[in-house]
């Protein structure tokens, strides 16, 4: 495998393309604004340029990568050579389903499709295409370049063939990779999402400021980044919407904390809009 298609340039996108390309992959960006390609090709290289700066990448890599990067609004032209194509688009099913379907039609037939969700069933997803047993959930990290785990949900009806490409895959972009049957939220986001809407509960509650929860459970509980951080890294919106399918589908538990609806209908999105559990103007 050698070529990879990225559909959708977000944040996770962005990342997810610049694993591919840093380990030898020609790599087509997909979006259909131009606006946010253009955003997304800056970022990119910008992270290229840093990492090679600080050593993470040697010059050869860097330049090599830079080569490999294609920016395309095209569909077609930047999905139909491809081997793997990670699509990276937001948490709603019916947007996913359409992309899938679209892929099916556009890939050839030995092409893996792939979804970055972090909650949604490659099961529902596949049954949409004509090839089910080559959809499969790969469910990369943020940030991507620094996260190592690649979380690999197989659907009902993914091939062993698919997810040992995939394993291969994930050991060519020097991640780890972890199985997972599929159920609704997998693991970490099962795990993930409750410890962030207890947090944000807590929050409400006034048990302890934004920045005194997130230091307790880092300090305390070994945690990298504090369950309020890493909403506000996610989005709320993306984490809401996570929320609701979690809820919809795993019950009472799942309930998403009124402060997170509250945020979102304020537009205090996190860090993308400036302003979330915390600042960043």
């Amino acid at each position: 495998m050698n070529q990879a298609t990225v559909v959708g340039a977000g944040v996770m996108g962005k990342g997810i393309a610049y694993a591919f390309a840093i380990s030898g992959y020609q790599v087509y960006v997909n979006d259909i604004k131009e606006e946010v390609l253009n955003k997304a090709k800056n970022d990119i290289e910008s992270l290229l340029e840093n990492s090679c700066n600080k050593g993470f990448i040697t010059e050869e890599v860097y330049q090599k990568a830079l080569e490999n990067l294609y920016y395309e609004t095209d569909l077609i032209k930047a999905a139909k050579d491809s081997d793997v194509i990670v699509e990276a688009v937001l948490e709603k099913i019916d947007l996913k389903i359409t992309i899938f379907q679209q892929l099916d039609e556009i890939c050839k037939p030995e092409a893996i499709l792939a979804t970055n969700t972090s909650t949604m069933s490659p099961t529902e997803i596949g049954a949409q295409t004509s090839r089910p047993h080559k959809v499969v959930a790969m469910h990369f990290f943020n940030p991507v370049h620094k996260m190592k785990l690649i979380e690999v949900i197989r659907g009902l009806d993914t091939s062993d063939e698919t997810v040992n490409e995939v394993k291969e895959i994930s050991e060519q972009l020097n991640k780890e990779m972890v199985e997972v049957n599929e159920f609704p939220g997998f693991v970490t986001s099962r795990m993930n999402c409750l410890i962030g809407n207890e947090a944000m509960n807590m929050f409400m509650e006034g048990v302890a400021s934004a920045a005194d929860i997130d230091k307790a459970m880092k300090l305390g509980l070994n945690h990298p980044m504090g369950p309020l951080e890493l909403a506000d890294l996610v989005g709320l919106d993306s984490r809401l919407r996570n929320m609701e399918y979690l809820h919809q589908t795993l019950g009472e538990k799942y309930r998403p904390s009124p402060i997170l609806s509250k945020y979102v209908k304020a537009g205090r999105l996190g860090k993308k809009s400036g302003k979330g559990f915390y600042n960043y103007f």
